[in-house]
Formats: C-alpha cells, sequence, structure tokens
C-alpha cells in the first residue's frame, strides 16, 4: 500500500499526458511556453480571481508575496506555529521576524485569539495556514487584519479546490499562495507553485519579481528571483487539472469513509471546522503513544507519515526560545496521518482502519 498513489492517477492519465509532453517537446518553448499562460487563465478562472502568476515552487511563491507586499527587514509577521517550514522560512529570507501563535487542538489551525494578542507595531501581514486541505478561519482573520491595517496572506499551499463558507482558497486575502508539489492535491512532477490576487498592480509586481525584476526586455526594475515554472509542468498540471473535481470528491469521499470507520474505534480525526470543504491533502489523527503505535502499523504493512513533529519555532534554523506554544507542541507529539488519495480502496481503508484497531493500546 502506498501512503499516496501517484501511480494510479499516471495510469488513467497516461495517453493524455504523454500527449502534452510532447507537445512541448515539439514546440520546444520550454521556457514561458504557451502552456503556462494557458494553465494560469484556467486557475485563475477556477479560483475566481483576475490574476494566476506561475512561478518554480510553493515557497518562493510564499517569498514572492512577502516581497510583492512590501515586508522585509524590521517588519513582523504572524504565523502559526504548526505548519511546513517555508511558512516561516520565507518571511525569515525576506529579512522580516516570523511570530509564532498557537493553534487550535481540534483543527490544527491558527487560534484568531492568539493572533490578535500577537499584533505590535512592527506587524505588517497575518499568514494564516490552509492547513492539510482545509482553510483557517479566514473570515475572522480578514477582519482583524482590517480593524489594524495588516495584509493577510493566506498559505494555501495545501489547500486548492478547498472553499471557505463558499468561496474558494487562494481568494481569501489579498494574495495567496499554493504549490504544485507532486504530493499536493493539484501535483505536478517536480516542483511548482503559483500566486493568486485581484490586484493588477501586485500582479505585476509579482510577475516582475518572479522574472529577475524584469519590466522590460533586459531592464530590471527590481532585485528579482527566477522562479519560472517550467512549461512541461504547466503542460502536465493542465492535464490533471481536467479530472481535479472528480480527484476532490473522490478525496472527500475517502475521508468521509474514514470518519465513519475511525468512528467506530473512538478515534477522532483533526476536524473540519463549519462552511469548510477541505481538498483533503491529509488525514491526521491525534494519538497518544503516537510513535509505538506507529510501529505497530508499519509492521503491518500500513505506511504513515508525521505532519509535522517539530514546530517551527523549535526549528534550529527558525527558533524562537521565548516561544512557548503549549497547544502547538502538543499536536506535534501526537499527529498521526494515514494513507490518502483519490485512488485509496475502500478494502484498502478498512485494511488500515483494522491495523490502527490493532495498534492502539487498550483496544
Amino acid at each position: 500500500m502506498d501512503f499516496i498513489d501517484l501511480a494510479a492517477q499516471q495510469a488513467r492519465l497516461k495517453p493524455r499526458l504523454d500527449a502534452a509532453i510532447q507537445a512541448v517537446l515539439a514546440h520546444g518553448r520550454y521556457v514561458l511556453g504557451p502552456e503556462v499562460e494557458a494553465l494560469e487563465q484556467a486557475l485563475a478562472r477556477r479560483v475566481a480571481v483576475d490574476h494566476c502568476i506561475a512561478c518554480a515552487s510553493g515557497t518562493d511563491a510564499l517569498q514572492l508575496a512577502l516581497r510583492g507586499l512590501g515586508i522585509g527587514r524590521g517588519d513582523e509577521v504572524i504565523v502559526p506555529g504548526f505548519s511546513f517550514v517555508a511558512t516561516a522560512s520565507s518571511v525569515a529570507l525576506v529579512g522580516a521576524r516570523p511570530v509564532y501563535v498557537d493553534i487550535e487542538q481540534e483543527t490544527g489551525l491558527i487560534d484568531p485569539e492568539r493572533v490578535a494578542a500577537a499584533i505590535t507595531p512592527r506587524t505588517r501581514a497575518i499568514m494564516p495556514v490552509s492547513l492539510f486541505g482545509q482553510c483557517a478561519d479566514m473570515a475572522r482573520l480578514g477582519a482583524l487584519a482590517e480593524a489594524h491595517g495588516l495584509a493577510v496572506l493566506e498559505d494555501a499551499a495545501q489547500s486548492l479546490g478547498a472553499t471557505h463558507h463558499g468561496r474558494p482558497s487562494c481568494s481569501l486575502s489579498r494574495v495567496a499562495a499554493t504549490s504544485f508539489f507532486p504530493s499536493k492535491p493539484l501535483g505536478a512532477y517536480g516542483d511548482g507553485g503559483a500566486l493568486f490576487t485581484d490586484d493588477e498592480d501586485l500582479a505585476a509586481h509579482l510577475r516582475s519579481l518572479a522574472h529577475h525584476g524584469e519590466t522590460a526586455r533586459y531592464y530590471h526594475q527590481h532585485l528579482g528571483l527566477n522562479s519560472r515554472l517550467d512549461t512541461l509542468q504547466a503542460a502536465i498540471l493542465l492535464v490533471k487539472l481536467e479530472c481535479f473535481d472528480e480527484e476532490l470528491e473522490m478525496r472527500r469521499a475517502a475521508a468521509a469513509r474514514y470518519d465513519r470507520l475511525l468512528g467506530e474505534l473512538l478515534v477522532i480525526p483533526l476536524r473540519l471546522m463549519p462552511g469548510n470543504l477541505s481538498a483533503h491533502a491529509q488525514y491526521s489523527l491525534l494519538l497518544d503513544d503516537r510513535e509505538g503505535v506507529r510501529a505497530r502499523l508499519a509492521e503491518a504493512g500500513i505506511p504513515t507519515a508525521v505532519h509535522y513533529a517539530i514546530p517551527l519555532h523549535r526549528q534550529p534554523a527558525l527558533a524562537d526560545p521565548r516561544c512557548r506554544l503549549p497547544v502547538c507542541e502538543t499536536v506535534c507529539e501526537r499527529i498521526l496521518s494515514l494513507p490518502m488519495h483519490p485512488y485509496l480502496k475502500p478494502a484498502q481503508q478498512e485494511r488500515v482502519v483494522e491495523a490502527l484497531r490493532q495498534a492502539l493500546p487498550g483496544v
């Protein structure tokens, strides 16, 4: 059993993928080819924003967004302590300080009340993470940001395809960033990312920053990055986008099946917040004796993952020794992710849950 079965999807799409790749090889425009613009337009329509800017990775997308907002040395950006390292490293890489706040234990999402308490005169932005496929409380965070004159940047690396009170993830803030890492709900066959905004001036600035700061051919007005999505990856993503809605429904069906099966064990996954429709990038539980359970599942042939074992404020490169986030630290000790992908079969899920039943202490 695979934790994420990319081969099943590839087998389904192989003729279309082969044709798309051959088309790129035939026209030879490997950088900024027509497929890149076509993908940007398709994604902008899907998310219901005016502008999508493709780039080289989700991490680049976050850093570009921060730079586009003018955030730099001396500024503070509020982030959750529970996320992949790129959430905080992107802030540090533009010279700003990530300010870590605690999360809600039931959802793993950033706690808006903690955000409010963390705002200082140096705060320039709030970066909520749409964790494991579901959006943070963007409505409350947006209102809080507006009251304090702050920007909101949605880290939507895992949540393309999700909605929050009927609005698509990536359309919930002034600028949003997503990732096309292969394991994401919409994944490439390599790295890739994208930015989304309705702000025309910001979109132009972001595109310039992603293309060496260029505003005209060989005229570089800004200090930018070389962060362009390869044409081959855009072609692959366009094919995958054709079945994305169906795969999202398959993910949601798999999550509902886990909910039902695990309910019989009285094991509760991270809760879906009211008003949210998740993209279900991961399916995660909070368990006592996480490492023991994980070892017993491995013995039974069940792959698992830990997202994330070390909170951001304890990562050596980004540590804040003054920071205390008790909920975050508890979740990092207890979190365990089960196999999750669109092609997960009911019999496989039953096998996972039966193995978990035998692995749990006292069950």
